[in-house]
């Protein structure tokens, strides 16, 4: 038996933070760049849909159509993009996405046509899917107890839809709708330059194992199913009220375009800078707490945005009494600015759920889970305007997130707060 003392090694404290270097907050830096600038790509039908839906002569259903068709292709390329990041790296595959979408941007300057947009839609919309390319990316520069951070300053990248509210209508104010798409065209190439020299090596490139097929087993795990059903009300919410909301409010209170493209980034900023926030929250108060109170505040805000201008008249003994019930407008920005921030919180918890429980598997975990949120905010516009054109109520687009809410607080509570076997996990 060796009986030889050995000097004591040095303990970290658990306490301690974990030093981060310079690539790696350079990593974090060009990601977040290059998420802000396709994002605001992603998202410009929000704003010259406004004009196309004169030009055209679009019903709200064919409104909603045009500005949703993007997010489509942004939904379903984050699977394949989120496995091949997993497999090539984020550096190779986020350049490559920057340098192909450039081209359908491009040619949306030469559309006049609603199917034209609608297919070129489907094309420039990949730029929406580099969020699974950056989050797993990012995330592997960082240690575990910083992640959630990490991946919320990167998902603070969705203030592209805030820039995109205040400079696309000044753009296609000065020098035509046309102009955008080639300024954005250009711009894509460029970030494409900025992050290829500010990014490095991806350090887990290639480790998750086994051929591409077996990165997808992970899932059959029925927790990345629930993280599905999170993100596509927080990040699909966000979404497609970004897209819905200037024409809501053009119409609703007679605004300019620029005007109401102004006070609806008043609910676009907070759902995009507020997630480095819900991350660091997160990562001191765990995922499922931020999760389900913000869920909460969410319920509460779109209860209020739902209630349509209404008259009452009271049959009282003296005759008759009128009330009026509306939302002024200071009250709209108020309430749509929480509601922007509970669900920059809701997405940012959710990618720490991703961070914590599948940690070799991030890239396909947060393609699928991305997949989710993207489908509903695809899905979403559209249904607002199949409702606009039904109920001819305006609020009925907030009616409906109020009861998607209220269904994904019902489900989270048996999956998470009474732990039943719903979603496969034991009955505590």
């Amino acid at each position: 038996m060796n009986l030889r003392s050995e000097p004591a090694r040095p303990v970290t404290s658990a306490a301690e933070p974990e030093k981060v270097g310079a690539k790696a907050w350079s990593v974090l830096l060009v990601s977040t760049l290059a998420f802000l600038v396709c994002f605001v790509v992603w998202m410009m039908f929000g704003v010259l849909g406004v004009q196309l839906r004169d030009e055209l002569q679009l019903n709200s259903t064919e409104f909603g159509l045009l500005t949703a068709t993007p997010v489509l292709t942004g939904a379903i390329m984050r699977l394949p993009l989120g496995a091949w990041t997993d497999r090539f790296g984020g550096r190779i595959v986020m350049t490559t996405l920057l340098v192909v979408c450039a081209v359908p941007v491009y040619i949306v300057s030469y559309a006049s046509e609603l199917w034209q947009f609608l297919l070129i839609g489907l094309f420039l919309g990949c730029v929406g899917a580099s969020f699974a390319v950056g989050t797993p990316y990012v995330a592997r520069f960082f240690p575990p107890s910083q992640r959630g951070f990490a991946m919320g300053f990167f998902g603070a990248g969705t203030v592209g839809a805030a820039v995109n509210l205040f400079v696309t209508p000044q753009l296609e104010n000065l020098y035509g709708w046309r102009f955008v798409p080639r300024v954005y065209a250009v711009a894509l190439v460029v970030t494409a330059v900025i992050f290829w020299l500010g990014s490095a090596r991806d350090p887990g490139a290639g480790k998750s194992g086994g051929s591409l097929l077996d990165s997808f087993k992970v899932l059959a795990d029925p927790r990345v199913w629930r993280l599905c059903q999170y993100y596509s009300i927080t990040f699909g919410g966000f979404t497609a009220l970004s897209l819905w909301i200037p024409q809501y409010l053009k119409a609703e209170y007679g605004m300019s375009l620029v005007m109401a493209s102004a006070f609806a980034a008043g609910f676009s900023l907070p759902g995009s800078i507020l997630r480095a926030v819900g991350g660091v929250l997160a990562d001191k108060l765990g995922a499922h707490t931020v999760t389900w109170w913000g869920l909460w505040v969410a319920w509460i805000c779109l209860f209020i945005l739902s209630y349509p201008p209404t008259d009452f008249v009271i049959h009282t003994i003296d005759g008759q009494a009128a009330l009026h019930i509306s939302m002024p407008l200071f009250g709209f920005v108020a309430v749509a600015f929480v509601l922007g921030a509970v669900f920059a919180f809701g997405m940012a918890s959710t990618f720490k759920y991703v961070a914590d429980d599948f940690p070799t598997n991030m890239g396909v975990v947060t393609g699928i889970v991305g997949l989710a949120g993207g489908l509903g905010g695809f899905l979403l516009p559209i249904l607002f305007g199949i409702l606009l054109d039904w109920l001819k109520i305006r609020s009925s687009c907030f009616m409906l997130l109020y009861g998607i809410v209220w269904v994904s607080l019902i489900l989270l509570y048996l999956s998470e707060v009474k732990r039943t076997s719903i979603f496969g996990e034991p009955t505590v």
